[in-house]
């Protein structure tokens, strides 16, 4: 039998898991797949403004195919991709990302509302994206909303430390390194994330992964100092000596209970209404075909 490749994401769950044995405990033979970022070789000294804007995000990955039979993306994304028979979506957990809009210390942006028409850096279609429209719509109003496509969370983070942009959409690891060289938030975006299931992988080896992950939650939850040296490995070395690991928060928190179908379709819904897909891209399953509920 082939292994159950995990894409993993820059969260600390896996790495528990591994630590501790749980995925060997639970029979499953796996290996980790790294998430395609090759962007974090992006300068972040030299002044130089990295990346274009790029209409390419994490749905994109997800139509295009990912390479392992779990993977993570926003909720937004992964309801979607679900709805277009992509992979399914679990069903029987989600995690939840702190976030937030980051302006330089010396910004004039001191309220949510300075924000209006200010450039915002996010991630097509992920997100950063989704999440800002949900935090910023009720705040300033959709004509209001200024965003600039610039890829990954690395590029976002690299283009605010060189205050090439003046605010970025961060969460995780770069939101972290962000607070540490002064950033402040503006304005929380905290998001729900997804599991997405490849239409192939096998149901009792995705049980198992997510039986280890929730033994690995509570380590986290009990004792979070003892692992959040794990960030060091989603980290290139070039950014450690920016960084104190004891100071970050403990990233994504896996919450084991159901993605509902009231989840689904208000989401999916939301979606549809804020027209952010093109037509050919939007998903027309209803929740029982896209989301995962059987074990």
């Amino acid at each position: 039998m082939s292994k159950f490749r995990v894409q993993t994401h820059q969260r600390l769950q896996e790495w528990v898991a591994e630590e501790k044995g749980y995925f060997k405990d639970e029979g499953l033979d796996y290996e980790f797949v790294s998430t395609p970022i090759e962007s974090w070789s992006a300068s972040v000294t030299s002044g130089e403004v990295v990346p274009v804007e790029a209409r390419s995000g994490a749905f994109e990955t997800i139509e295009a195919g990912r390479a392992c039979e779990i993977s993570a993306a926003c909720h937004w994304a992964v309801n979607m991709a679900s709805a277009a028979g992509r992979g399914r979506m679990w069903g029987h957990a989600y995690s939840v990302t702190s976030a937030g809009i980051y302006v330089a210390a010396e910004s004039a942006v001191r309220r949510p509302e300075d924000l209006a028409g200010v450039d915002i850096a996010v991630n097509y279609h992920s997100g950063s994206h989704f999440s800002a429209l949900q935090a910023l719509e009720p705040v300033i109003g959709r004509d209001a909303i200024k965003l600039r496509f610039l890829g990954h969370p690395p590029d976002r983070l690299a283009a605010l430390l060189n205050r090439a942009v003046p605010a970025a959409n961060l969460f995780g690891p770069p939101l972290y390194i962000a607070e540490q060289q002064g950033f402040r938030k503006v304005l929380d975006t905290s998001f729900i994330i997804g599991f997405l299931v490849d239409n192939e992988a096998d149901m009792d080896d995705v049980a198992r992964y997510f039986r280890a992950l929730q033994r690995a939650q509570r380590d986290i939850d009990l004792e979070p100092e003892k692992y959040k040296r794990y960030f060091l490995r989603e980290i290139p070395a070039k950014y450690h000596d920016m960084i104190d690991v004891r100071l970050f928060g403990t990233g994504e928190r896996i919450v084991f209970e159901p993605y509902t179908r009231e989840m689904f379709e208000r989401t999916h819904r939301w979606m549809l209404e804020a027209n952010i897909f093109e037509a050919e891209q939007i998903g027309t399953r209803d929740y029982e075909l896209a989301v995962s509920t059987s074990r």
